[in-house]
């Protein structure tokens, strides 16, 4: 089969490699199409994966076309999508079903192999069924919609009336688009680009604040009275949009951090202050819950998708054919292109 194989930092090779041997427990998918993740962009050109050689992706839906038992053979044919993280099921955490903070976990496309590739091995147990209304495009995003969907989930959303997103790349918008469906009156979005202000036009009716024309906290201050809005969810990870998300938000209100660190995070001390004296509640948001039931994560997503409520594919702003994710991977690294999603696919035989 053909794959991407991650040699060594920066050296990501297309080329003919086994197709890969199925454990018991595994099915063999045929991948249709898999998403660029922003996090795949350091990981192949600056830090590495865990361990070389690699296949890189953890975005990524298919079919299921081999089992390796007769029980599993039930699979074979079905549209699927993939929940990456392969949990122990033996640490505290997973005793407890939250897999997403399993202490000794697998992961697909950074820990073994993952979706850059034509066949991926993929534990039954990570599968969910796609319903045919779920577009396979939509499914190769489902691990980030499941991603802002846990983040949004983090915060106590009954009397939420008024929210922030602070970054509107793909989890930002991701983000955005959960906060409309849930009927939050009020939302803003704060970004850098006047592409993101007239995406999000496209799927919401946020009222969007540019970095660069606005002064971020003053003007969402002013919009709201002064008072500040109920919930930030902080999508970028460096300490000054952190710090403008205490800032955004009301006394007593609350700041989900969802944004992965650039850098080492500094608060400012009057920042700090606010967080004592006002009360604000911090709360910290990783991965995503799968834990087979109606009421996870992706369950919800799927389910949020096939109605047409959340459109992860709205966001897709690049499309490459599935020979051309080189292409992919420079245009993500071309500051001045803008992108949220960049997707590749592959034509079935």
């Amino acid at each position: 089969m053909k794959a991407y194989v991650l040699e060594e930092i920066g050296q990501l090779a297309y080329k003919d490699v086994p197709t890969p041997q199925l454990g018991d427990d595994e099915v063999l998918v045929e991948v249709v199409n898999a998403g660029i993740c922003g996090s795949d962009i350091p990981r192949i050109f600056k830090t590495g994966t865990y361990h070389f050689p690699t296949i890189p992706g953890h975005e990524f839906a298919g079919i299921v076309r081999q089992a390796a038992t007769e029980a599993n053979k039930r699979f074979i044919g079905k549209n699927v999508g993939v929940f990456p993280l392969i949990p122990c099921m033996e640490c505290e955490p997973c005793q407890d079903m939250a897999y997403e903070m399993c202490k000794s976990y697998n992961y697909l496309g950074s820990r073994t192999d993952g979706g850059f590739a034509e066949y991926v091995a993929v534990p039954v147990w990570n599968l969910i069924e796609l319903p045919s209304e779920v577009s396979f495009e939509d499914a190769a995003m489902l691990e980030p919609t499941c991603v802002a969907l846990h983040a949004v989930r983090q915060a106590d959303m009954m009397e939420v009336r008024s929210a922030a997103v602070y970054g509107c790349g793909t989890i930002g918008m991701l983000v955005l688009q959960w906060l409309a469906a849930m009927g939050i009156e009020n939302i803003y979005a704060v970004g850098t680009r006047k592409e993101q202000q007239e995406l999000a036009a496209g799927l919401t009716t946020c009222t969007f604040c540019s970095c660069h024309e606005k002064n971020p906290v003053a003007y969402i201050r002013e919009q709201t009275d002064g008072a500040g809005v109920d919930v930030v969810f902080e999508c970028v990870g460096v300490s000054e949009s952190i710090n403008n998300a205490v800032s955004l938000v009301r006394a007593g209100g609350q700041v989900v951090f969802v944004g992965n660190p650039a850098g080492d995070i500094t608060f400012d001390k009057q920042i700090y202050w606010k967080i004592l004296r006002q009360q604000v509640a911090i709360y910290g948001t990783w991965n995503s819950s799968f834990t087979k039931e109606r009421e996870d994560d992706w369950h919800m997503a799927v389910r949020a998708i096939r109605t047409g409520i959340i459109r992860p594919s709205a966001q897709i702003t690049q499309r490459f054919s599935f020979d051309r994710l080189h292409d992919g991977l420079q245009v993500m690294q071309d500051k001045g292109v803008f992108t949220n999603k960049v997707m590749v696919g592959r034509e079935l035989s």
